[in-house]
């Protein structure tokens, strides 16, 4: 029997031969032959074994190929020694299936010409050599990062990619991603679909249940954004330098120089520091919000599933999972059977986060009100009544407290919202931001 570094050999020899031409037995036997001196006799029972397997050459996984003809070997006894590689094939690889119109790239030299790099450019974008775990200085890296405290719970990692990297990921969302459709109980970052729309769907039900997923972003490994690149149709790769694109691990320096968490706080920090320190979506990259979507696409079909089954709805917004029923609605055992579901699919539930509201408590969605209608909460109409009230009389500087920046474009987007939702608080704030001299402000 091949020793297993032989049979790796042997099988990129053979995989790479087999895809080189017409998919069939005698032409495969040709060219294997050809690859490998002398012909070995168990030749003709592997390229069955292959095409019984794959009834239709799997140029766009040269590497599966690779391993299944090395698995293939291992069954296989030989009192002879092993036979060298003669000849090296390169097939050309191509496209798989994919049931969306993404854009067709067939190997990363073809994706560094899309994107106008050359090679050596997008290998080290895409860090090929793992450089950003342990890059001391912030010119080496690809991401700029800054930690956001949170009440009960570690820093949030907020890494933001520089000009360059962060142009190419907008291009493999908008010429990507974008084509790629998320689950239909999905809301969050999805054209057509909003926070409102989320927050609708369980307006004036019993009982509304609020669940929240962990450490969304860090949840989301390279595997599984490999995998929807791969169910793009794309090479393996092309798959593995898009992938790479799109996922970082935090430098070792950025996680050392936190503070020591609280002892309450210690398992969920190193929770965390485990998750940033393999290849994950960094939060503040354009595909991250996209990629997680789609990646939490199992755990939407499940949930999906699960809820009719208890006479609820469901939908998530990003890291929102809400259900929504009638009042016999068994919150218990929903909330224990979809973290046990979140579990499964590799994320995890919040147990301090998981809310439970009925109908004569205030039903908060997303920061919306729900008992009713989705509409915003009465304290936050009346926070911007008040800003609306002292710029009115003091002018916008003196109302500014806060430090806002464009305050003018701030409000106006608040009220919008507040329209889009009632359209007669609307249109009140809107008589009173039209008494403001905004002009002040400038001068």
């Amino acid at each position: 029997m091949y020793d297993a570094s032989t049979r790796r050999a042997l099988g990129a020899a053979l995989g790479a031969a087999f895809l080189a031409g017409r998919w069939s037995e005698e032409p495969m036997l040709r060219r294997g032959a050809q690859a490998l001196s002398p012909r070995p006799r168990w030749l003709r029972p592997v390229v069955r074994e292959v095409l019984a397997a794959y009834h239709r050459p799997p140029a766009d996984r040269p590497r599966e190929l690779a391993a299944y003809v090395a698995l293939a070997l291992e069954a296989r006894r030989s009192g002879v020694p092993a036979p060298r590689v003669r000849r090296a094939f390169g097939p050309e690889a191509a496209m798989g299936r994919t049931p969306w119109p993404v854009p067709e790239i067939r190997s990363p030299g073809a994706l560094a010409a899309l994107l106008g790099l050359e090679t050596g450019e997008l290998l080290w974008l895409a860090d090929a050599r793992g450089l950003e775990r342990d890059a001391p200085s912030r010119r080496l890296r690809h991401y700029d990062y800054q930690w956001l405290r949170r009440p009960g719970a570690p820093p949030r990692p907020i890494a933001a990619p520089k000009r360059r990297l962060k142009a190419i990921q907008r291009w493999i969302l908008h010429e990507i991603l974008d084509r790629i459709p998320p689950h239909d109980a999905a809301h969050g970052f999805v054209r057509g679909r909003s926070a409102r729309s989320h927050a609708a769907l369980h307006a004036g039900r019993a009982t509304v249940v609020r669940l929240d997923l962990e450490d969304f972003f860090s949840c989301v490994t390279a595997a599984r954004v490999y995998g929807i690149f791969r169910a793009a149709g794309y090479p393996e790769a092309v798959a593995h330098a898009l992938t790479a694109l799109c996922t970082t691990v935090v430098p070792r320096i950025e996680w050392e120089a936190l503070p020591a968490p609280a002892p309450e706080l210690a398992r969920r920090h190193w929770r965390l520091g485990r998750r940033l320190a393999a290849p994950h979506l960094p939060q503040g990259a354009p595909t991250s919000p996209a990629l997680a979507s789609l990646a939490a696409t199992g755990l939407d079909r499940r949930l999906a599933g699960l809820a009719p089954m208890l006479a609820a709805g469901y939908s998530r917004y990003a890291d929102d999972l809400t259900f929504s029923g009638p009042a016999d609605l068994p919150a218990r055992t929903l909330i224990r059977v979809a973290a046990e579901i979140a579990r499964d699919e590799g994320f995890s539930v919040s147990a301090a986060k998981t809310r439970v509201r009925r109908a004569h408590e205030r039903q908060l969605v997303c920061g919306l009100v729900v008992n009713a209608h989705a509409n915003v909460p009465r304290a936050e109409y009346d926070r911007l009544k008040a800003l609306l009230h002292d710029a009115e009389r003091n002018g916008p500087a003196a109302a500014n407290r806060a430090g806002v920046p464009e305050l003018r474009a701030h409000v106006l987007g608040r009220i919008s919202w507040v329209a889009s939702l009632h359209p007669g608080r609307g249109a009140r704030l809107r008589e009173r931001f039209d008494r403001v001299d905004w002009e002040a402000a400038a001068r």
